[in-house]
C-alpha cells in the first residue's frame, strides 16, 4: 500500500493510524501528477483537553485513507502527522514546520477554534488548503474568511444556534449557558441566544479542560432555571454530566446540548445518566443514506461494534473531500488556483448526505434534533428525532468578500 505516515522532526510522535477496511465505491484514475507523494499534514489532538475527540478524528480519518488504499484521487500520499495537544502556541510551531521544512500540500487537524485560529495565518500565507474537520470560529466565517480555509464540518455557531431554536420551540422560559471560555464556547453561546427567545438567567464560562463542576453546580441550584443549554465536549462534558445528576438537578432541570456533549463517545463514558438528554447535531449514525450507511457498518466492524461519534465522521467527510478534489486537478495540486476551485465544488460522498459550501466555504446543511435512549438491543445510544433547522448556513456568510 502506498500509504505513508511520518511524524516531523523533533515533535511527539503519534501512533500510526489504524487501518480499516476497503471502499467499494473507490474509483481511481491514472493521472499526471507533481514529482514525489502529494503531502498532507495532519495535526492530531491525542493529548491534552481535547484528546477525547481527538482520538475520535484520528479513528475517522484511518478510516477513508484505508478505504482509498492511501492515495488521493489515484496519487501516493505521504500524512504528515504530529500530536498538536489543543496547544495554540504548540500548533503554530509545528504548522510552520510542516509548511517550511515539509512543504505539505493540504492541511487538516485540530479540534479547538483558538489552535485552528493559531495556524490559519501561516497555511493562508503559503496558500495551502486547510480543510478543518471541526473547528469552526467566526473569526474566518465572516469579513475575515479566507479562499484557502474550508470549514468543512460546520460555523461553530450553527449547532447552537439548532439547540436555541429547539429550546425556543419547547418555551423553556428560563434557562442558563454555560461552555468553556475559549472561541468555540464563546461563538456557541452567541448563536444559542440567536434564536433563543426566552430569558438568559445566567451564563458561565468555564476553563477550558476543566473537570470539577462543583461550583457551577451551586449556581444553578441557585438559579433554578427550566434547562441548563451546556457545551463542554469531551472529557469537560461526561464529568459535568455526571456530576450534575448525581446532584439531583436532573429531576427539575432539563439538559439541552450539541452533539459534542452527547455523543457516542460520552454515551459510551456516561451510561445510563444520558438517558433522555436532548441534543443537537448536524449529522447522526441513523442518518438514511448509502455513504453513512456504508460508513457506519464499516466503523462499527473494525472498532468492536462501537458506533462512531461527530467527530470521526466529519474527519472521514475531509479525506473524502481531499480525494474528490485531488482526483479533479488530475493530481497537479501546485495549480492552487484549480485545487481550491475543485475543493470548492465539494463533489464528494458526504455522510451527511448533499452537500454545499455557502460563498465563505462553511457549509449550508441541515441540523437534527436527537433524544438519547434504549435502543432494541438495549444499548444507549442516540435517536434522530426531526430536523431543527433546514438547509441552514451561517450567520456570516454575508459578510464575506468571497464570491
Amino acid at each position: 500500500m502506498a500509504l505513508t505516515f511520518r511524524s516531523s522532526s523533533r515533535v511527539h510522535v503519534v501512533a500510526r493510524l489504524t487501518a480499516l477496511v476497503a471502499l467499494a465505491a473507490c474509483t481511481c484514475v491514472s493521472a499526471i501528477a507533481q514529482s514525489g507523494p502529494i503531502k498532507v499534514g495532519m495535526a492530531l489532538d491525542i493529548s491534552g483537553p481535547f484528546a477525547g475527540p481527538g482520538a475520535e478524528a484520528r479513528d475517522g480519518f484511518a478510516l477513508a485513507i484505508k478505504q482509498l488504499g492511501g492515495k488521493l484521487g489515484g496519487q501516493p500520499v505521504e500524512f504528515v502527522q504530529t500530536d498538536m495537544a489543543g496547544s495554540p502556541d504548540q500548533a503554530k510551531q509545528l504548522v510552520d514546520r510542516f509548511v517550511q521544512r515539509e512543504k505539505i500540500d493540504l492541511f487538516t487537524g485540530p479540534i479547538a477554534s483558538n489552535v485552528a485560529l493559531a495556524v490559519a495565518p501561516s497555511l493562508f500565507a503559503a496558500k495551502v488548503p486547510y480543510l478543518s474537520n471541526n473547528a469552526g470560529p467566526s473569526q474566518l466565517a465572516g469579513a475575515q474568511c479566507n479562499a484557502y480555509f474550508f470549514g468543512t464540518a460546520y460555523q461553530n455557531d450553527q449547532f447552537h444556534e439548532a439547540a436555541g431554536q429547539f429550546a425556543a420551540d419547547q418555551k423553556f422560559g428560563r434557562m442558563v449557558v454555560m461552555a468553556p471560555n475559549y472561541p468555540a464556547g464563546k461563538d456557541g453561546i452567541t448563536g444559542f441566544k440567536r434564536k433563543y427567545k426566552g430569558q438568559v438567567a445566567d451564563e458561565i464560562y468555564t476553563k477550558v479542560g476543566q473537570i470539577d463542576y462543583a461550583t457551577e453546580l451551586a449556581q444553578l441550584r441557585a438559579a433554578k432555571p427550566d434547562a441548563v443549554y451546556f457545551f463542554l465536549p469531551g472529557a469537560m462534558g461526561i464529568n459535568f454530566i455526571k456530576q450534575f445528576v448525581g446532584a439531583g438537578l436532573s429531576k427539575d432541570i432539563t439538559l439541552v446540548t450539541s452533539g459534542f456533549s452527547a455523543d457516542e463517545d460520552i454515551i459510551g463514558a456516561v451510561g445510563d445518566p444520558m438517558l433522555g438528554l436532548f441534543n443537537t447535531t448536524h449529522w447522526a449514525h441513523d442518518m438514511d443514506n448509502a455513504p453513512n450507511k456504508a460508513f457506519v457498518a464499516a466503523f462499527r466492524k473494525e472498532y468492536g461494534g462501537r458506533y462512531p461519534s461527530i467527530y470521526a465522521a466529519q474527519a472521514y467527510d475531509v479525506i473524502a473531500a481531499m480525494d474528490a478534489a485531488v482526483k479533479a486537478v488530475g493530481g497537479k495540486v501546485s495549480d492552487k488556483e484549480a485545487l481550491i476551485k475543485a475543493l470548492a465544488k465539494a463533489q464528494f460522498p458526504s455522510v451527511r448526505g448533499t452537500f454545499r459550501y455557502a460563498n465563505n466555504h462553511y457549509p449550508v446543511q441541515n441540523f437534527y434534533l436527537r433524544t438519547i435512549g434504549k435502543n432494541a438491543e438495549g444499548r444507549v445510544t442516540n435517536k434522530t428525532i426531526k430536523t431543527v433547522l433546514e438547509n441552514y448556513g451561517d450567520a456570516y456568510a454575508s459578510q464575506c468578500p468571497l464570491k
